[in-house]
């Protein structure tokens, strides 16, 4: 047999004895050798490096060739994406699902119909069988990459997804006067964080990762920069998210009374830190749900989430009967066509008006919230 240097397995790290470790098959028996400690290979990469200087021929089951489950391990090494969130989701696609059925599968005969056939019956949500066509997609697409598999059309592309634009549940856009009514019920900071969100369209990872350094004072403008995501922070979702939005008056005015009112107002603190994190950390994902599920329950308008803001800006971008171009450019989608993409600036009085009236929207009959708080 040919000596195979991008050998079948995996690469993990032994805790207890502080070690790498590189595992493999030989037909039916697993095996394993010890690479070295992390003073020699400082990250798994290297580790994996180790593993192609070595002469090993592994044997499966099915036969001479790289798995799934090998393609997987290299996959998550060398290619797995940097943003937190999203590596964590594919992780979980792997684990609960990918691997599972076709782990011991060579990667070489891994075929569209079985996988199409597979796809539908999977329990998940169609946008959830999207993101598990395209990680397989990608993984094939790696092999061939890494030279583990002849570069020929990946059979993935011939994998139809059968209703993946079909929504479960439809998304929630709010009326005006349910939000006030929201606004009404809602406690500081969190009456704060939904009219930035609304007025905006930030996303909820992106409204709680806000520092008090991201807004000019003088200028009356706030730069999104980051995201945060199960209390990790990394980047905004997509390279257009990052942006530098004009404020509205009164929303200017809002975020000063809410920093003078914060125990965190430095420049480097989050505007929504939270007390029980001492500030080190704004509020989670769990504490901001709760608050919207108690506040809409009191105010008699159904659920409400975090997104039901981005929803409702969108809604309201059309109410104040804004452009489907311009709407496309606040909402910051990454998916703008080549006209946008080349005539982008020239809506840019456009966006500020649009700003404007979405934003009076939301202080539209607000005085009964600023006289409670007052109060």
């Amino acid at each position: 047999m040919r000596v195979q240097r991008h050998a079948s397995g995996s690469v993990r790290y032994d805790k207890r004895r502080k070690t790498w470790n590189y595992l493999w098959y030989d037909g039916p028996i697993r095996r394993s050798k010890r690479l070295g400690t992390k003073q020699e290979f400082p990250t798994k990469a290297a580790a994996w490096k180790e593993v192609e200087s070595l002469e090993i021929q592994p044997k499966t089951q099915e036969g001479s060739g790289e798995t799934v489950r090998s393609v997987t391990a290299r996959y998550e090494a060398e290619r797995m994406p940097s943003r937190a969130s999203t590596a964590r989701v594919y992780r979980s696609f792997l684990k609960n699902h990918v691997l599972p059925k076709w782990g011991d599968t060579r990667i070489q005969d891994v075929q569209p119909r079985p996988v199409e056939l597979w796809l539908r019956d999977l329990p998940l949500s169609p946008k959830s069988k999207t993101h598990v066509r395209s990680l397989m997609h990608g993984l094939v697409e790696f092999a061939m990459w890494a030279g583990m598999l002849e570069i020929t059309r990946n059979p993935i592309s011939l994998v139809r997804n059968i209703g993946a634009t079909q929504k479960v549940r439809k998304a929630r856009s709010l009326t005006v006067e349910q939000f006030h009514a929201l606004q009404k019920q809602l406690q500081e900071p969190f009456a704060t964080l939904a009219l930035v969100s609304v007025c905006l369209g930030l996303r909820i990872s992106e409204a709680l990762a806000l520092r008090w350094a991201d807004v000019d004072w003088l200028g009356s403008r706030l730069s999104v920069r980051r995201g945060i995501v199960n209390q990790i922070v990394g980047d905004v979702k997509t390279q257009g998210s990052a942006k530098t939005f004009n404020l509205a008056v009164e929303l200017l005015e809002r975020l000063k009374v809410w920093r003078q009112r914060s125990e965190f107002s430095g420049a480097e603190d989050w505007v929504f830190a939270s007390p029980f994190q001492l500030g080190r950390l704004p509020y989670s994902y769990t504490g901001t749900r709760q608050e919207l599920g108690r506040a809409s329950q009191a105010a008699g308008i159904g659920h409400v989430s975090s997104h039901s803001f981005r929803h409702t800006y969108r809604s309201w971008l059309d109410a104040v009967k804004t452009p489907i171009a311009v709407q496309q450019k606040m909402m910051r989608h990454s998916d703008i066509g080549t006209t946008m993409n080349i005539y982008g600036d020239v809506v840019t009085d456009e966006m500020n008006t649009a700003g404007l009236r979405v934003a009076e929207l939301a202080f539209q009959s607000n005085g009964a919230q600023a006289e409670r708080e007052a109060s």
